[in-house]
């Protein structure tokens, strides 16, 4: 049994990604196994792809930047965000995350 992409905490939704930096434009792309894979337009270098990363899933879910915060993975591609945004549902950031 894989564990979900997006989890309901005490604190709001952890979410766990896996980053490919460098890309052409910032984009989802997908769920792979149990991480929502992320194409970043930024290089991995001196951060500049965690605060794309924190800055791209706040503006797709029209939250303040400060929302979304790294917890674990800062130099990994794999990455555990959490979002601390009270109204938000998991149904409401699956929808916004992976449009039908």
């Amino acid at each position: 049994m894989s564990r979900d992409w997006c989890s309901q905490t005490e604190h709001g939704i952890r979410l766990a990604v896996q980053i490919t930096p460098n890309a052409k434009r910032s984009e989802v792309v997908g769920v792979l196994d149990d991480v929502l894979k992320i194409r970043l337009q930024a290089p991995p270098i001196e951060g500049k792809a965690n605060l794309a990363l924190t800055r791209f899933i706040a503006a797709t879910l029209g939250l303040p930047k400060g929302a979304v915060v790294l917890m674990h993975g800062q130099t990994n591609k794999r990455k555990l965000l959490e979002i601390h945004a009270p109204q938000l549902t998991l149904a409401a950031l699956r929808q916004a995350l992976l449009p039908e």
